[in-house]
This record gives C-alpha cells, structure tokens and sequence, in this order.
C-alpha cells in the first residue's frame, strides 16, 4: 500500500497571513449594517398572533365558566406549574350554585409562573378549550408570591351579555348545547335570576366564597384585578 502522506499541504502566504482575523468576517460584515433598536419599555412591538403569553380561563357567551375541573392541564404540564381542584356545581337551594355547564367546575385554579415554560401542553390538553394563551408577558415582579395567579387573575373579563355567575344555564339547553354554539349570550331569565339571587360579594372574596389575591374590588359584574387586560386568544 502507498503510504501516506504526513503532512497537509500548507496554504500560501496570504491564507497564513489573514487566518488569524479569519473568525472575525461576521463582525466585520455586521459593523457597519443598520441596527433596528427596541425602546422597550416606551416603545413596544406587537407580539405573533400565536405568541405564548399568560394563560386565560375563558368564558361561554352567557357568562358561565368553560372549565370543568378535569385536572388534564395540570397532568399535561411538564414543569407541574398547575393546580387544579374541581367542584360539582349544586344548584339546590342554599347551594353554592351553578358556575360552568354540566356536573363539575374548576373551585381553584392556580398557575405558578416561577415554574411555567410556556409549552402550550396545557392549553393543547384543554377538552373544552377552557385555557388559552394570551399575548400579555411582561410577568417580572418583586414578590415570588406574586407570580402565582389565581382563578380570579386568569378569568377573562365579562363581555356583553355575560353575567357574573353563579347562574343557571340557559333553559332548554344541556351542556353539550353550549359547546355547539347554540348560546349567543344571556337570556332575560338568567339576568332576572342573577337580579333576584346576587349579593354583592366581600372585598376579597370571589362569589363561591373562596379567598381571592391580587383581585381589590369587584365592580359593575367585572373583577377588576392587577392584570385586567383585554387578552388576545391565541
């Protein structure tokens, strides 16, 4: 067999010469090239329509609450950034009433943003498309307790024809009806109901009773909270 040989051939006198600044092309080429600089946070840039955001809890158009307590989101979520503790709606008299269609809810919903990656696994796992994503990141804050949001900080805000619940359904209707799209918004019955059943809830209290943080009052059927924003679906 021939041997071989042992050494490479060596390059000219020039490539020897400039070999040394060789790794510096890309800077060079970039110095002199325009730069397009973001004044944020006086100057903010609209986000992809499909952008990962803060999650939202999303509303049928009467009002009632999407989320049925299943608990898929917080099996599906890898970093284990969610709680979910489910509740049966109870409609009897003296009960807590009704806050979703069907048999159950969602009584407490938290979502730890210290351990969230934004992966989406939860919303994909949603059955009843209940959880969505928004546009909404600026999340930074001076109290890690703070970045844990409640049921009440991740509901979406009431849109017209929405009532606050707890209310009944539509009469007629059965929950597979709503996910159908035969709700278009609140009947006159629920609002003489929610008239005739209401009471204003405590300062720091949501209507089932449980303990609300981060939401102050609750004013004209309308939480408003420290992050009430008109939320992009994703």
């Amino acid at each position: 067999m021939p041997d071989r040989p042992t050494e490479e051939k060596k390059g000219g006198f020039f490539a020897d010469l400039f070999a040394p600044v060789g790794g510096f092309g890309v800077t060079f080429a970039t110095m002199f090239r325009k730069l397009e600089t973001e004044e944020y946070p006086e100057e903010k840039r609209p986000t992809q329509p499909r952008f990962h955001g803060r999650h939202q809890l999303n509303r049928h158009p009467d009002g009632l609450e999407k989320c049925v307590g299943c608990e898929l989101c917080a099996w599906a979520c890898p970093a284990d950034a969610i709680l979910v503790e489910g509740a049966s709606n109870d409609d009897s008299e003296g009960g807590t009433g009704r806050f979703s269609p069907g048999e159950r809810y969602g009584r407490v919903y938290q979502i730890n943003y210290l351990r969230c990656i934004f992966c989406g696994l939860c919303i994909e796992a949603c059955p009843t498309r209940a959880l969505t994503m928004t546009n909404f990141y600026e999340l930074a804050d001076h109290n890690r307790g703070d970045l844990i949001f409640t049921k009440e900080q991740l509901l979406a805000p009431l849109q017209e024809g929405m009532l606050l619940p707890p209310h009944p359904m539509v009469d007629g209707l059965e929950e597979r009806d709503y996910y159908q799209g035969k709700v278009a918004r609140a009947t006159d019955e629920q609002e003489e109901w929610v008239k005739a059943h209401h009471a204003e809830p405590e300062e720091g209290l949501a209507p089932s009773g449980d303990p609300v943080e981060g939401v102050d009052v609750v004013e004209h059927g309308r939480q408003a909270t420290r992050e009430t924003t008109e939320a992009v679906h994703r």
